[in-house]
């Protein structure tokens, strides 16, 4: 399962969102069911992100997220979110893939 949480940067943060995501990654080191996650850039719009993380399942990542540590965790990202879109995250499941 992958998941989408999109984010955007002011302008006058140069950093803070790739500064909170290697914050929040180092802590979820070992997470279990997480098997890593990407920052992501728009390239036609600077100001936008994405990061995208890779679960092994879906009832991993629920887990996770009703757990205790999960909102004191991302609480870094969450002034980042992007709040033009209707929800601020998507949820994937994997169809199809090639590697």
């Amino acid at each position: 399962m992958r998941v989408l949480l999109y984010l955007r940067a002011d302008p006058t943060e140069d950093g803070a969102v790739a500064e909170a995501y290697h914050r929040i990654s180092r802590e979820l080191k070992g997470t279990d069911g997480l098997l890593g996650n990407e920052l992501l850039r728009e390239l036609t719009d600077p100001g936008a992100f994405a990061v995208l993380s890779e679960w092994e399942s879906a009832d991993a990542f629920r887990t996770w997220e009703a757990g205790a540590g999960h909102r004191n965790t991302t609480s870094p990202l969450r002034r980042h979110q992007d709040r033009e879109r209707p929800t601020p995250f998507a949820l994937y499941r994997v169809d199809a893939a090639y590697r």
